[in-house]
């Protein structure tokens, strides 16, 4: 793991690739492959995405586990689609079949058509309050030997138990999105991590106000030794598009979550072209997330920035090969040891 010291220690994941655009003959090992990438460079799980378009990730989760030896799945969880009692099972399952610790991000929202295809009406913030006590019978079921109940608006079970109990140390991590105040309200109560799409660092405050839990950030990394040499590689991979252009303003239309719309106001601000902190993936709808590109001390500079805030957990986009995790590493391992001697 990227561990400079225990006070500075970074909890790393990557992200498997939208299946939604995986060509049926070659994503099991695209996915295989990434994954083998994520454990080798150290890093602590995998996020895989839940939507209407996507494969079911516990079926992705499944072939994770099996292509690796200790990485962890961070399994998008959105209520809609399943019962707590089954997360519950599927994350005690997991750890009594492979003796593999499943990490769960809770997800409250998603693409308006989905959630209306499913006869999910229920509003922006009333879907954090579910998602409250959803999280908390999962997590009352897997910490718990005795039975559970629960009577809540939205869940209540009774006398509910989990057989075969989970192992204390295989416990879940669980990571909310921290993007809306409702989402970092649910995430403190919980104890949970809040993960957001960040702004540049130079947007923050010097100091953040003291929170429950732990907070992390969604980026992709693009460094190279020196500036140009890692502009060019970014430029050749996210090429401007206007079709994703055009993809991406749909997209905005049929999304209520509130880092989508933050990232597209932010991407109207008229950032510098060479700072750091590059949004053109997200706005040609290549990439889901903010990107820093440059050499390997400027991102660990905005990197440092970022873990001098409090963010601990780093959720890195989809990487395009081995070597491309080697860089990615080279500014998490110097961003680490800059704070630690600041």
């Amino acid at each position: 793991m990227y561990d400079t010291a225990s006070d500075t220690t970074l909890k790393v994941f990557t992200t498997c690739p939208p299946s939604a655009l995986a060509e049926r003959g070659s994503c099991l090992r695209q996915l295989e492959d990434i994954a083998r990438w994520s454990e080798d460079a150290g890093c602590e799980g995998i996020l895989v995405f839940t939507d209407n378009a996507q494969l079911d990730p516990w079926l992705v989760s499944q072939m994770i586990v099996k292509a690796t030896a200790r990485l962890c799945p961070l399994v998008a969880i959105q209520p809609v689609y399943m019962h707590p009692y089954s997360v519950a099972k599927m994350v005690t399952s997991f750890a009594f079949l492979h003796g593999r610790r499943l990490h769960l991000n809770m997800v409250a929202g998603g693409f308006k058509n989905d959630l209306a295809a499913l006869n999910d009406t229920t509003p922006h913030d009333e879907r954090y309050a579910r998602l409250l006590e959803y999280t908390t019978i999962i997590q009352s079921l897997l910490r718990s030997a005795d039975p559970v109940s629960f009577e809540g608006r939205y869940y209540s079970v009774s006398k509910l138990k989990l057989t075969p109990p989970l192992p204390t140390e295989l416990l879940p991590d669980i990571l909310f999105s921290g993007s809306s105040e409702a989402g970092r309200q649910a995430a403190s109560q919980l104890g949970a991590t809040a993960v957001e799409y960040p702004k540049p660092s130079a947007e923050y405050p010097t100091t953040q106000s003291e929170s429950k839990g732990s907070r992390g950030v969604r980026i992709g990394i693009i460094a190279r030794p020196q500036d140009a040499e890692a502009w060019s590689v970014a430029r050749a991979r996210f090429p401007e598009d206007r079709k994703g252009q055009l993809t991406h303003q749909l997209a905005m239309k049929v999304s209520d979550s509130s880092w989508h719309r933050q990232l597209s106001d932010l991407g109207n601000t008229g950032v510098e072209a060479e700072n750091p902190y590059w949004l053109v993936p997200f706005q040609n709808y290549q990439a889901m997330c903010p990107y820093l590109v440059g050499s390997y001390d400027r991102v660990a500079d905005e990197v440092g920035r970022y873990i001098e805030l409090g963010y601990r957990t780093f959720i890195l986009d989809a990487p395009v090969s081995r070597d491309e995790m080697r860089h990615v590493g080279v500014v998490l391992h110097r961003a680490a040891a800059h704070c630690l001697v600041a």
